[in-house]
């Protein structure tokens, strides 16, 4: 019964699909979903990212969310030593109601970084990413609750459709800004705001038409040594607000050196964010080598646990930095 339950809190939703943006919990994993001036902000020669969400797993693919990224440093020999220049591509398709509504996203990014100092440490960067979003409703798959009967969904809707697949697509534009900076080679800081749908794309079902709301991110991050140099703090936070809907996302991890070695390092991650009046996400990561790992698990705490038992969304992300060993070490955002 809480499956149906759940179901039926999903078809509602589908019905406010302009409302809010997929997001992921781990946020800082998924940097350009985040912030188009994140694009080239690391410290390697390129960077590649894959995220998966499982929103309410119990139900089979009720919301399942995935990107693959890269992005990578381009230009260096002809700006000045202490700017970065980045090019980035991103796939982003986000799946609803076990498959009948299907979002698919492609984007290329570019972001400059222009030093404030000699050393690069201190830098502000502005990005820019364009999109091209195709959207597609296989109404074959959905259900309604007027199909809901003592043996399932085995009613007949009476709901009425043109054809069997509903399609839109748009061209997106959005932006953002990023500092970041350090005072030692072992700590960094930055903060940045990010604009998606700048144009307010125009949307398109059954001779419904509907613009974008825009997303407005403000974030910020840290991270510094605590006790000894073998453990590090980092802490990030995110507010978001999209068409009348708001998200504060808050917290930090712990990371653990378990090597201490500059040559093939390998750390341990474990903390917790919190998403305000929503859910309590432990994380947990291990690092070694370029590759870090991590997992979380949204704990529902809203209004919602009523129905899904506190059962969230289980989430993976797998970020691979490659640094040459002649590249000059630079402190970049993390978490």
């Amino acid at each position: 019964m809480r499956n149906i339950y759940l179901l039926i809190v999903c078809l509602f939703l589908l019905g406010n699909l302009s409302a809010q943006d997929p997001h992921f919990s781990q946020f800082f994993s998924s940097p350009l979903t985040l912030n188009p001036a994140f694009t080239g902000k690391f410290d390697g020669s390129f960077r590649a990212t894959g995220n998966y969400r499982n929103q309410w797993p119990t139900i089979n693919n009720a919301f399942t969310t995935s990107t693959a990224a890269v992005d990578f440093h381009i230009m260096q020999n002809r700006i000045a030593p202490n700017d970065t220049w980045g090019l980035g591509f991103m796939a982003f398709n986000d799946n609803s109601a076990a498959g009948a509504v299907n979002f698919n996203y492609a984007t290329i990014s570019t972001a400059y970084h222009k030093g404030l100092d000699e050393e690069g440490y201190h830098q502000i960067g502005v990005g820019f990413q364009l999109t091209y979003a195709n959207m597609l409703i296989n109404t074959a798959n959905l259900k309604f609750e007027d199909q809901l009967t003592a043996n399932g969904f085995t009613g007949v809707t009476s709901e009425i459709f043109n054809g069997s697949t509903l399609k839109s697509n748009y061209i997106d534009v959005n932006a953002g800004f990023l500092y970041n900076g350090s005072t030692t080679n072992k700590n960094n800081f930055y903060f940045g705001v990010s604009l998606y749908h700048i144009t307010r794309p125009k949307q398109q079902f059954t001779g419904g038409l509907f613009n974008l709301n825009p997303r407005a991110t403000i974030h910020a991050g840290t991270y510094f040594p605590i006790g000894n140099n073998n453990i590090t703090l980092h802490l990030s936070a995110l507010q978001s607000f999209q068409g009348g809907a708001a998200e504060t996302v808050m917290g930090g991890t712990l990371q653990f050196d378990l090597t201490n070695n500059t040559d093939a390092p390998a750390s341990f991650y474990a903390g917790s964010w919190i998403r305000l009046n929503d859910a309590v996400i432990p994380y947990i990561g291990i690092e070694y080598n370029g590759f870090r790992l991590g997992a979380t698990y949204d704990i529902n705490t809203s209004s919602l646990k009523t129905a899904s038992q506190g059962i969230g969304g289980t989430e993976i992300s797998l970020v691979y930095i490659f640094k040459p060993s002649s590249d000059k070490p630079l402190n970049c955002p993390k978490f």
